[in-house]
C-alpha cells in the first residue's frame, strides 16, 4: 500500500480576519486543505518557532514549506497557476485592486474590531464558543481580552465609535448598489480585492451576530457576496450573464465608483500620517539593508500618530506591514512608461485615491524568511 499524501495545512480560526481571507482563497481556487486550529500540538511545537512568532494564518505544503501571511499565500498559488488569476493583467485595475485588499485588510480594521468588541455583551457566547473553538478554553479568555485591548490604537474611541459606524453603514449602502450590477468587485471573477474585503466582511463583519444582521437587513447583496466568496468556486448563479472575467478595457466599472470616493474619505488622511512617519523615521534611523523592521518578531507597530477620521483627532499605530501591502501597487506603477503611468493615476486622482500609491521612496518592506525587513533601492 502507496503512504497517503500529507495534505495541505491551514492553520488559522473561523473567526480570524486574515485566515477567512486565504480560506475564501483556497475554496474559491478549488486547493484542497486541512485546517488547523492554534492549539493544534504541531502548531505550538513546529509552526509557530520556525516563524519566530505565534501568528495565522500559516500553510504547511506537502512538501513541507511553511509560508505565513495572506499575500505570501496567495502569491504561492497565483505563481503556480490558479482556476482564477486574482491580479487584473491590466495596470489600472490591478492597483486599483490591491489598493482596495489594503482598505479591506488595514484600514477597516477600525470597523471589524469595533464591532466585535464595543458589542461584546450582545454576542459573548458566540465569541466564547468561537475563541474556544480556535484557541482552547485554557487561553480563550486571554485571547479574547488582548484583542480588546487593541481598540485605542486602531482609532476606536468614544468619539470615533458614531462616526465608525456611519461609516460601515455607507459602506455597505455603495456596495449594495455595485453587487446589484455585478458579483465581484471588478467584474465576474474574483480580484486581490474581493480577498482584501472579506478579510473583515466575513470573519468580523459577517459572522459576528451584531454587524452580521445589520448587513444581512440592509445589504442583502453584500452578505450574499459574502457567501459567494466563500463558497467553492465562482457562486454567480445570481448573475446568469455574467462572463468570468474582469470589466474590459482597464475600465473602473461606474458602479463601484461612489464605493471607491468613500474608500477616499475613511482611509484619508490617516494613511497619509502614517506615510509620513515611516518617512521620517527612514530619514533619523537609516536603518541597513536587509534588517527587521522591528526589535522582536512579534512587535508589528513602530510608534504612534497623532491623524484625523472624519475630523476626529485619534492617536494610531504605525505599522510598516502597510508598506508590504502597498509596494505591489507601486512596483505596477514603476513598470510603465510614463504616459501609462499617467493614465493610471489621472484615474485613481478622479475617485481620490492617488495617495494611496506610496511612489517616490527609496526604501521599502519586504519579507524574508516570514519576517518583516527594510530594503532599500
Amino acid at each position: 500500500m502507496s503512504d497517503p499524501v500529507t495534505p495541505l495545512l491551514l492553520y488559522g480560526a473561523p473567526h480570524s480576519l486574515y485566515t477567512g481571507k486565504a480560506r475564501c482563497y483556497l475554496r474559491n481556487q478549488g486547493i484542497a486543505y486541512v485546517e488547523r486550529p492554534t492549539s493544534h500540538p504541531d502548531f505550538v511545537a513546529r509552526i509557530a518557532p520556525k516563524l519566530g512568532r505565534a501568528i495565522i494564518p500559516v500553510i504547511e505544503t506537502p512538501d513541507g514549506e511553511i509560508i505565513q501571511d495572506t499575500i505570501d499565500i496567495i502569491d504561492h498559488f497565483e505563481r503556480a497557476g490558479s482556476a482564477w488569476p486574482v491580479y487584473p493583467e491590466t495596470p489600472l485595475q490591478r492597483v486599483l485592486a490591491i489598493v482596495i485588499e489594503y482598505f479591506g485588510g488595514q484600514a477597516m480594521r477600525k470597523h471589524a474590531m469595533h464591532y466585535r468588541w464595543s458589542y461584546l455583551e450582545q454576542q459573548r457566547d458566540f465569541l466564547w464558543h468561537a475563541f474556544v473553538s480556535g484557541s482552547g478554553e485554557a487561553i480563550a479568555e486571554k485571547v479574547m481580552g488582548r484583542m480588546n485591548s487593541y481598540l485605542p490604537m486602531l482609532g476606536v474611541t468614544d468619539e470615533t465609535v458614531a462616526l465608525i459606524e456611519r461609516s460601515f453603514e455607507t459602506l455597505l449602502d455603495t456596495l449594495d448598489a455595485h453587487f446589484a450590477v455585478m458579483p465581484y468587485l471588478l467584474g465576474g471573477r474574483p480580484s486581490i480585492a474581493d480577498y482584501g474585503l472579506i478579510a473583515p466582511l466575513f470573519a468580523h463583519l459577517g459572522r459576528d451576530p451584531v454587524p452580521a444582521n445589520l448587513m444581512k437587513t440592509r445589504a442583502p447583496r453584500v452578505f450574499r457576496w459574502v457567501e459567494r466568496m466563500t463558497a467553492p468556486g465562482l457562486d454567480t448563479v445570481d448573475y446568469p450573464d455574467v462572463e468570468p472575467a474582469f470589466v474590459a478595457d482597464d475600465a473602473i466599472p461606474p458602479s463601484l465608483e461612489p464605493f471607491l470616493a468613500y474608500i477616499a474619505e475613511d482611509m484619508f488622511p490617516e494613511l497619509d500620517d502614517k506615510l509620513a512617519f515611516f518617512d521620517a523615521l527612514i530619514a533619523e534611523q537609516r536603518p541597513d539593508d536587509g534588517a527587521p523592521v522591528a526589535d522582536r518578531p512579534h512587535r508589528r507597530q513602530l510608534g504612534a500618530v497623532n491623524t484625523h477620521y472624519r475630523g476626529v483627532p485619534i492617536e494610531v499605530g504605525a505599522e510598516p506591514y502597510l508598506l508590504y501591502v502597498l509596494q505591489r501597487a507601486v512596483d505596477t506603477v514603476q513598470s510603465l512608461d510614463s504616459a501609462e503611468a499617467r493614465r493610471v493615476m489621472d484615474a485613481l486622482a478622479r475617485v481620490g485615491l492617488e495617495r494611496a500609491v506610496p511612489l517616490g521612496r527609496d526604501y521599502r518592506v519586504a519579507r524574508e524568511n516570514n519576517i518583516e525587513v527594510w530594503r532599500f533601492d
